[in-house]
């Protein structure tokens, strides 16, 4: 999410240049999760524990659209209500960060479509995220919104997850671009080994890694590719410790 500071600048940039500016996209947004957030803990992108990951109650579950079958799963929206539409804005902006589905077919009331179906570009926001943009009788508000950079404080961290002939890497605190195109792992006894994307934002490995310190190289969705070397050491164990590295994206 960034520091306070930086969520204060963003908004006010956003207040000053949204009519100047061809960045911005239109839809519509709703809320869900309860007033602490505790409901949009989970979700499809494989983050488990928003608040142990780090990413607070500052979240959304995007439209089919948005979410791209778990390819945007991390990255950051900067959004604000459409007053030109809609009476019930609050001033001001907030930043999400992508972290579960809005499934088609989810509907309101007398909505036959579904919010969430395709091409509707639509955030499902955490209710203290919605609140500061919107005011809580509407329930659903007109919205303006683009990508931007994600603020995240300290390196991207690695949870290993699966068994002895199938690993599993939760990848958590992406910057930048915030989301993962490409990953790679390396053994002290191995070559490079690509991955594959198994979902949301944990990558799948088939070869056997166990008693071996880990490397990874990660290629973000804006094109960095980073190493993070024996960030993972040799006496790691399954679905245990988080290894934080000190490497991080800039895009």
């Amino acid at each position: 999410m960034g520091t306070p500071a930086q969520l204060r600048l963003l908004s006010l940039l956003a207040l000053c240049v949204v009519s100047a500016t061809a960045d911005w996209s239109r839809g519509t947004a709703t809320f869900y999760g309860g007033a602490d957030a505790s409901g949009t803990m989970g979700g499809a992108c494989g983050y488990s524990n928003l608040y142990n990951q780090g990413y607070g109650v500052w979240n959304a579950a995007l439209s089919s659209v948005l979410f791209k079958e778990g390819a945007s799963c991390g990255e950051c929206y900067l959004i604000m209500c459409d007053t030109s539409k809609s009476v019930d804005c609050k001033p001001g902006a907030v930043t999400v960060t992508g972290t579960n589905l809005c499934p088609p077919n989810w509907a309101l009331p007398n909505d036959n479509g579904g919010w969430c179906n395709n091409p509707r570009q639509h955030f499902d926001m955490s209710q203290p995220s919605w609140e500061t943009i919107g005011i809580y009788r509407a329930g659903i508000i007109p919205i303006l919104y683009q990508k931007v950079k994600c603020w995240r404080q300290g390196g991207m961290r690695f949870n290993i997850l699966g068994s002895k002939y199938f690993q599993l890497v939760l990848v958590t605190n992406v910057a930048g671009s915030g989301s993962i195109q490409s990953m790679s792992v390396k053994g002290t006894s191995t070559g490079w080994i690509t991955m594959t994307r198994n979902w949301g934002v944990i990558w799948q490995c088939n070869s056997v890694l166990t008693g071996q310190a880990l490397s990874f190289s990660v290629t973000s969705t804006g094109g960095q590719t980073v190493y993070t070397n024996n960030v993972v050491p040799a006496w790691w164990d399954f679905g245990g410790q988080t290894y934080a590295s000190n490497i991080q994206f800039d895009y």
